[in-house]
């Protein structure tokens, strides 16, 4: 510690890359500093740091972080503790660019495994940005020393300095999240795709800020449809198991169906206690499956939905830069099969209308013969019957589906109805097959092109997040807007990282592509996230098996140009 005092008054006033000179490894007695990176401007990405504590230092159980649940939930709030910190002491603003900031990256409403602090039996490590203070471009010692002796040990002390403190709200974190884990591993038990506790808050302040609506009425199951279970630590709860097969969400605008389906897509992460949403949880591989107007398909056999195309082109092995609604969402159920989905959640405000349905007038009108769509209607029970992947479905307009539904689920005034038997009263038979469609093949073998050129006047590939969910892959940029279960940048650029790990690493996909990316997913669980990038970080999320798909699949072809 003394070293790196003397070191910052001998650099005072200095040219900025200076700095340079503190890498390496400090005892704060405390805890153990490492200066990991030091940026090399002051306008630059910033510095990045690491602390380290032992056990004695952290003065936490190691019961806490005994399973890789409580790990997970552990390292969720210490960061969160560690940020909450940093906005107490941080100072901010001292200097030229980004001087003076501290930061560490946090989840929002959900509890991610991140890189950001590590819990492991030798202790904890929390990685932080930290941007050294410049004066123009010199070296700005006196603003560092205030930044490294008065601001970080009062952030390390406050996060993640635990001796002789209160542990509830740690605990009460860590057992929410391990409440979650044993709700959605007794869906199976349930024959049920998702859970919805009584009492649960649903919608959201507003579309980009996912914390719960204050005064939002509670989630309140009907009598009929009310289960009770037990989960380890809150004991009794009681709510809605929404059954395997095909369910409908229905009723008026406004009334709160596409909050449910939101909130059941989200279902597949574990949420904070007090979101609202900590005891709706949803079958893993559930995925949000929409229309998607320009996305590129490589590859996809969408026959199962659509049979043939005008100028005879191939749908047994679909590729198109510019896809249009329903070739879009034939590909994405097919790409969702081919990663295990069990459960497709659907909306039928951003679906295409002739991919969903096409009635006995329109069929009338428009011969079968010149129609090469299938709608889902007509595949959404084989669907379930003979591969076992459950919909929910929130319907608006779309009455025929009612003769194909399980349960009928209404929302009125955001309270849960049951009207699965008035349905089926006004349901009629099932629609008949239009044609004898191929059968579904999540099975076919797939490959994708990883390849990774940069960009012109740069001399090596970047992996870089952009506003609006797009992400650089190299001289290509991948569109994720659309991709509605991926949460954050962290997320995506783990995404890229994979995608760089499996060019280098499996480059032919000899097994096809899903099982070059269960491939690296499963050495990141091993290994760590840290194994996808060659310096020390902490601003990374582990991604789901889908979105790492969804990425790949959503790569366009290399340009002439470009290579």
């Amino acid at each position: 510690m003394e070293r790196l005092r003397q070191l910052l008054q001998r650099i005072d006033g200095q040219g900025y890359k200076a700095y340079k000179h503190l890498g390496g490894s400090y005892d704060f007695n405390l805890f153990r500093l490492s200066v990991d990176h030091v940026q090399g401007d002051p306008f630059a990405l910033p510095s990045r740091i690491s602390v380290q504590l032992n056990g004695a230092q952290h003065g936490l159980p190691a019961a806490f972080g005994n399973t890789p649940e409580r790990q997970r939930a552990l390292e969720d709030f210490l960061g969160r503790a560690l940020d909450g910190a940093i906005r107490q002491h941080c100072r901010g603003c001292r200097g030229s660019g980004r001087s003076g900031l501290i930061a560490i990256a946090v989840n929002g409403q959900q509890v991610l495994k991140r890189n950001a602090v590590l819990a492991t039996e030798n202790g904890l490590e929390a990685r932080l940005l930290f941007a050294l203070p410049g004066s123009g471009r010199c070296v700005a010692a006196r603003d560092a020393q205030a930044m490294f002796f008065d601001e970080l040990p009062r952030i390390v002390a406050q996060g993640l300095n635990w001796n002789g403190r209160s542990l509830k709200a740690l605990q009460t974190h860590i057992e929410s999240v391990e409440d979650q884990q044993a709700l959605r591993d007794r869906l199976p038990r349930l024959n049920a795709v998702a859970f919805i506790a009584d009492g649960s808050r649903l919608p959201r302040r507003s579309g980009d800020d996912d914390r719960p609506l204050h005064n939002a009425v509670a989630f309140r199951s009907p009598a009929e449809l009310r289960q009770t279970l037990t989960v380890p630590n809150r004991g009794a709860v009681s709510g809605i198991a929404i059954p395997r097969g095909v369910t409908l969400i229905v009723g008026g605008g406004f009334h709160g169906k596409s909050t449910l389906l939101q909130a059941l897509e989200k279902g597949v992460y574990d949420h904070l206690p007090g979101d609202g949403r900590e005891q709706v949880v949803c079958d893993p591989s559930a995925v949000k499956i929409r229309a998607e107007d320009h996305r590129s398909i490589t590859g996809v056999d969408i026959s199962p939905f659509i049979t043939t195309l005008p100028g005879n082109r191939r749908t047994i092995d679909f590729s198109t830069s510019n896809a249009s609604g329903s070739t879009s969402q034939a590909a994405n159920i097919i790409e969702a099969l081919e990663c295990g989905c069990r459960c497709l959640l659907i909306d039928e405000d951003t679906s295409a209308t002739n991919f969903m349905i096409r009635d006995r007038r329109m069929r009338q009108l428009v011969a079968d013969r010149q129609e090469p769509i299938t709608p889902l209607l007509h595949r959404v029970r084989e669907l379930y019957r003979q591969y076992g992947v459950s919909s929910v479905i929130v319907c608006g307009g779309s009455g025929d589906y009612l003769s194909v539904a399980d349960r009928v689920i209404m929302l009125d005034n955001y309270r849960v109805r049951d009207v699965t038997g008035r349905a089926a009263r006004l349901a009629g038979e099932p629609p008949q097959a239009v044609r004898e469609n191929p059968p579904f093949r999540p099975e076919k073998i797939r490959r994708i092109d990883f390849s990774l050129a940069p960009l012109p006047r740069q001399k090596q590939a970047k992996i870089v997040v952009r506003a609006g969910r797009q992400l650089d892959y190299g001289n290509r940029r991948i569109d994720l807007s659309a991709v509605e279960q991926l949460l954050d940048a962290g997320q995506m650029e783990a995404i890229g990282r994979i995608l760089a790990w499996c060019r280098q690493h499996d480059p032919e996909q000899p097994r096809g592509l899903i099982a070059a990316l269960q491939q690296a997913l499963r050495q990141v669980d091993e290994q760590g996230l840290d194994l996808l990038l060659p310096w020390k970080a902490g601003h990374l999320a582990v991604p789901r098996l889908y979105e790492t798909a969804a990425a790949a699949n959503r790569l366009r072809r290399q340009r002439k140009t470009d290579t």
